[in-house]
């Protein structure tokens, strides 16, 4: 019975924020910054831009189809090498070059966006309609961990892992782009909202290269996580301690990051 009382709680807290976002994006001048804002703009940005960078990058998507693909190339590559030190350079080359290819993925779909938004900036309204998408999102982050069984879950589509496995199993230039593609774009629905955050925030710069710069500068954030893991990971124990902390503690990942983009896009609707 508490169990009951505190998912129906935890679901009308969700549903009052989610109302009071839409509710913001309406009503709080909704045309332009206000002037006494702008000059703070860039440097809001800088420390959203490298923070959300960070917290896209150790994504639960991200991290465990990394792992997954780590731990199939292992597999794949140990029947073909002899010596550890040349086993371990393969994987680090091949694991570049399939994070490598993420982050191209990413950041066209990025830039993609970004120059739709440019678009409109003019009244911000795409602005603030991709603040509140990020919010909305982000209550999807915190409902999958307090309610789980509540509703479908945002995360990528169950083929992603198959696909991160098939790619690390050819072990060839074409199935390693061809793979960091897909995944780049299949975590899309898992990491979205701290992309739409961040891409609301862009938008808002006072020139096109300010915002693109920064937009590059967060791509380059998003895989210096992914790098580090490839690293550690490259390494048979180090990468089982990682699978292992990662089987433990991505749940709490997930409620940290909606936290974090429920507060950037309320932040971001509260001021422009």
């Amino acid at each position: 019975m508490n169990l009951r009382l505190r998912d129906i709680a935890v679901a009308c807290l969700l549903l009052t924020l989610a109302l009071g976002a839409i509710a913001l994006t309406g009503l709080w001048h909704p045309n332009a910054p206000e002037e006494a804002m702008k000059i703070y703009l860039p440097r809001i940005t800088l420390p959203a831009v490298v923070t959300a960078g960070i917290i896209d990058g150790i994504n639960p998507c991200a991290f465990t189809v990394l792992l997954l693909f780590i731990t199939a190339l292992t597999t794949t590559l140990q029947a073909d090498e002899g010596s550890a030190s040349r086993l371990r350079a393969r994987i680090l080359g091949m694991g570049g070059i399939y994070i490598a290819a993420v982050f191209l993925t990413y950041l066209a779909l990025g830039v993609g966006l970004l120059a739709s938004i440019d678009l409109f900036t003019r009244a911000h309204l795409p602005a603030r309609l991709g603040a509140l998408l990020a919010v909305l999102f982000g209550l999807w982050m915190l409902k999958d961990y307090f309610l789980p069984e509540l509703g479908p879950r945002l995360q990528a589509p169950a083929r992603v892992g198959a696909i991160a496995r098939q790619a690390a199993k050819k072990a060839t230039l074409p199935a390693l782009i061809l793979g960091g593609i897909l995944i780049g774009l299949c975590t899309v629905p898992c990491s979205g909202a701290v992309y739409l955050g961040v891409l609301s925030l862009l938008a808002l710069q006072p020139t096109a290269l300010t915002g693109y710069s920064y937009l590059v500068l967060y791509n380059v954030i998003f895989i210096v996580p992914l790098v580090l893991i490839l690293f550690a990971a490259s390494s048979r124990p180090t990468l089982n301690r990682l699978a292992h902390w990662n089987l433990h503690h991505r749940e709490s990942v997930r409620l940290a990051s909606g936290s974090g983009v429920i507060a950037m896009g309320l932040l971001i609707l509260a001021t422009v």
